[in-house]
């Protein structure tokens, strides 16, 4: 573990803030999962206060860190989507990574005496000239999807993913240990249960005999219907159980480590997810497209409640309430900056202006409604479509009311949330004066970003475009050459490394990924060379 020197321990809190990836609001056994024991996190929630309403900035990875880290809205920065290829950002008007003149959570607690990390995944901008963690506030770090020191290398290092949990904990224990005796802010940032997913033998093993039930009531109707049509529910869901067992079960050893060293008391712990659970249509997501929504309607990108509501647990024992269920606050992912910084005795820049307010009254315990709207927009097409996961691509949130709208304030759809989570009833019809109330904030909202080519395309009654635009097309590949010149073992298959040393392009891993068919990691020469990669 690394040491950060400075003075001996004082009283404000440590910050621990678990992020996992594509985690839905139903994956744990305290949130309802019939088929999911997860100790950990139960222990997590007895000892902690669950915030039933709690958000992210966006539905998807790239631009839900940008929220969580800066407190502010993703689209002020022109982050729309996830970070990939420079083409791919270009062709989305998005930028290449996340400024890092932007003040950030991290290193406004940094600045205050902080011992900083970031382990785990990143996404916020890696490749040539990307800056690493480092520039946005921590001291010490270990990334995927970054760049700076590396926690591990997927291409080489087989099960990488199945053990990076465990390889995250490590360095967050190791830095806990070094950093005990002042207050310290780790980011443990996990892969799982983000796709590929390749478990370890011994991780499958006890879900050998699960065979869900798509039926089964702890599903609400969206995720009945959606999991009856899935092609191989009992193996694709075992996989898929037996990842976030093993991520539990790595935040019980953190649990565990802080009670060892004497910390529980003095330390808030933050658990979410960065948007919804994934679709099982994307290509190499069968297995991670498993996760489960309970009630909420819709996934990943959408920007229905399956989509952005994710699991929201906060524990700081004598402080925060244990065993609270927070039926009513109304959380955001652009919170957290001002209300940790609050509980942690930081005042912010008079130049700050985080979109996020501070909470922490609510996190202690009171019952407070939040005095600004939470603001929403997806500017791309969301897999499901068909299946009612497309909604107009402005969102708002205001009191109990959740307002759908397009950039030209038409085809509103209004649902009352705490009553209807499913989002099932639109009440646009019955409720005029709220639709025109909380157009106007959308409408208001959406006039002070930056101006995006997608959006007023929008505007203009144009459909949405595909997350990743295609650019100009590239010369065609003789597939069956390259695979015979980048198959250095000779095994008819090429591993993720032979792969990317032979493509040489900064997204090489995540069109690997677009070719593994079946998710095991190599390319067979049918998925390589008999078919285009699927989209």
């Amino acid at each position: 573990g690394e040491a950060v020197s400075g003075r001996g321990r004082d009283p404000r809190p440590n910050v621990i803030f678990l992020l996992t990836d594509d985690q839905g609001w139903g994956d744990a056994a305290f949130a309802g999962h019939p088929y999911l024991a997860t100790p950990g996190l139960d222990r997590l929630a007895a000892e902690g206060t669950r915030i039933q309403q709690f958000y992210t900035a966006a539905s998807v990875c790239s631009p839900s860190r940008t929220g969580f880290l800066t407190g502010t809205y993703p689209a002020r920065h022109r982050i729309h989507g996830h970070f990939s290829s420079s083409e791919q950002n270009s062709a989305r008007a998005m930028p290449d990574w996340l400024d890092p003149a932007v003040p950030t959570l991290p290193r406004l607690l940094q600045q205050s005496g902080y011992a900083t990390a970031h382990f785990g995944k990143w996404h916020l901008g890696s490749g040539a000239g990307a800056p690493s963690p480092d520039a946005y506030g921590f001291d010490v770090s270990r990334s995927v999807n970054g760049n700076g020191p590396q926690l591990g290398n997927e291409a080489t290092e087989d099960y990488f993913r199945a053990r990076s949990t465990g390889l995250i904990m490590d360095e967050a224990i190791a830095f806990m240990k070094a950093n005990r005796e002042r207050p310290f802010y780790i980011n443990a940032w996990t892969l799982l249960p983000h796709a590929p997913l390749k478990p370890l033998p011994a991780q499958l093993a006890p879900f050998a005999a699960v065979n869900p039930d798509p039926a089964h009531p702890a599903f609400g109707p969206w995720l009945q219907r959606y999991y009856g049509r899935t092609r191989n529910l009992k193996a694709q869901m075992q996989v898929h159980l037996a990842s976030l067992a093993d991520l539990d079960s790595q935040v019980a050893r953190l649990l565990a480590a802080l009670d060892e060293l004497g910390l529980t008391e003095q330390t808030l712990i933050v658990y979410s997810s960065d948007n919804g659970p994934e679709d099982d249509r994307v290509s190499n997501a069968s297995n991670a497209g498993m996760g489960s929504t309970g009630p909420l309607r819709a996934r990943k990108r959408s920007l229905y409640e399956g989509g952005i509501r994710t699991l929201g647990l906060i524990r700081w024992p004598g402080h925060v309430p244990a065993g609270r269920v927070d039926t009513s606050s109304v959380v955001g992912g652009v919170d957290l900056l001002p209300t940790i910084c609050r509980l942690a005795g930081v005042s912010l820049p008079e130049a700050l202006r985080p979109d996020g307010e501070d909470l922490s009254e609510n996190w202690l315990g009171a019952d407070h409604p939040r005095r600004r709207p939470l603001h929403w927009e997806w500017l791309f097409t969301v897999q499901g479509p068909a299946d009612g996961y497309q909604p107009p691509p402005l969102a708002v949130r205001d009191g109990d009311w959740k307002l759908f709208v397009d950039h030209r304030g038409q085809r509103a759809e209004l649902y009352r949330i705490p009553t209807d989570p499913g989002e099932e009833r639109d009440l646009s019809r019955e409720e005029p004066e709220v639709v025109k109330r909380l157009t106007r904030l959308a409408l208001d909202w959406a006039a002070t970003l930056p101006a995006d080519p997608q959006r007023t395309r929008l505007a203009a009654g144009e459909t949405p475009q595909r997350t990743a635009p295609k650019t100009a097309t590239p010369p065609r590949v003789n597939r069956a050459a390259a695979m015979q010149r980048w198959d250095k073992n000779g095994d008819g298959r090429l591993t993720l490394e032979e792969y990317s040393s032979g493509l040489a392009k900064p997204d090489a891993e995540q069109r690997f990924q677009r070719f593994d068919a079946n998710s095991d990691g190599t390319l067979s020469r049918e998925e390589f060379v008999g078919k285009e990669p699927p989209r």
